[in-house]
C-alpha cells in the first residue's frame, strides 16, 4: 500500500476506536467555533439587518468597507489581536493571550463581516419586497429589522452555517493568539498543520475527516430543515405564505 492508503486506514481506525486525543481536539474546536459563531452571528446579523433597512449618508462607503473585510486574511486578524492582547498591548491586562477566549475573539472578528454582509443582502431583498407594507403600518427601522429578519430566519440559518464553516476551518489567527498548546488551545486546524509537519499523517487525516464530517452534517441538517420548511409553506394559503411562523 502507498502512504495515502496507509494513512487513510489508520485514520479511520483512530476515528472508529474513539482515540481520546483526537476527540479531545475535535471537542475543543467545536467549543471555540460554536462560541465564536454564536457571538459573531448575533452581532453581525444585527448589523446586517440594520444596513439592509436603514438609509444614511456614508452607507455605500460602509458597505464597501464591510465587503473588503470579507477578504481580510486571518493572519492579519491574528496579528492585530496578538498585539492588542500582548502584555504591553492595550488589552494585555485581560490576560487572554494563548487562551480559549483569545481564539474565540479572533474567530468572532472573522465571522462578523461574513454574517453582516450576507444577512444585509437577505434583509435588503426582503425590505424591497415587503418593507413598504411595514412602513405603512408605522414600523420604524428597528421594528422592520426585527420583522424582516424573523421572516427570513430560514435564509439566515444558511448564513449561520456559512459563518460556522468560516470559523471552524480557520487556522492562522487561532494559531497566533492561541499558541497551539497541547491539551489547552490546540484545535483541529492547528493540529492538522502541526501533525503534518511532524509526519503524523494518520492523525492529521483523521482530524480532517472529522472536520469535513461536522460541516457536512450541519449542511445536511440545514438542507433537510429547508426542505421541510418548503413543504410546510406550500401547505399554507398563498396570501399567508412567507408570513406565517
Amino acid at each position: 500500500m502507498n502512504t495515502f492508503t496507509d494513512s487513510a486506514v489508520m485514520a479511520v481506525q483512530l476515528i472508529s476506536h474513539f482515540d481520546p486525543g483526537l476527540w479531545a481536539i475535535a471537542g475543543r474546536s467545536l467549543g471555540v467555533s460554536a462560541s465564536a459563531t454564536m457571538i459573531g452571528c448575533t452581532l453581525g446579523i444585527a448589523l446586517g439587518a440594520y444596513l439592509g433597512v436603514a438609509k444614511f449618508r456614508g452607507r455605500s462607503t460602509l458597505l464597501t468597507l464591510l465587503n473588503t473585510f470579507l477578504a481580510l486574511p486571518s493572519v492579519v486578524v491574528g496579528l492585530v489581536i496578538y498585539l492588542l492582547l500582548s502584555r504591553t498591548g492595550p488589552l494585555g491586562f485581560l490576560g487572554w493571550l494563548f487562551s480559549f477566549k483569545a481564539m474565540v475573539l479572533a474567530q468572532v472578528v472573522l465571522v462578523i463581516p461574513v454574517a453582516a454582509a450576507l444577512s444585509r443582502q437577505v434583509v435588503e431583498d426582503a425590505e424591497l419586497s415587503h418593507g413598504e407594507q411595514w412602513r405603512s403600518l408605522g414600523a420604524g427601522h428597528g421594528m422592520r429589522c426585527v420583522l424582516l429578519a424573523w421572516n427570513e430566519r430560514f435564509a439566515l440559518l444558511t448564513v449561520v452555517v456559512a459563518c460556522f464553516g468560516r470559523a471552524i476551518s480557520e487556522v492562522g489567527a487561532v494559531m497566533m493568539v492561541g499558541g497551539n498548546i497541547e491539551g489547552f488551545t490546540r484545535v483541529m486546524t492547528t493540529a492538522i498543520a502541526l501533525e503534518t509537519s511532524k509526519g503524523d499523517l494518520p492523525l492529521a487525516l483523521a482530524l480532517g475527516m472529522v472536520l469535513l464530517a461536522i460541516v457536512g452534517c450541519l449542511n445536511m441538517m440545514l438542507s433537510l430543515f429547508r426542505h421541510w420548511q418548503d413543504r410546510y409553506q406550500e401547505s399554507k394559503p398563498n396570501s399567508l405564505r412567507g408570513w406565517v411562523a
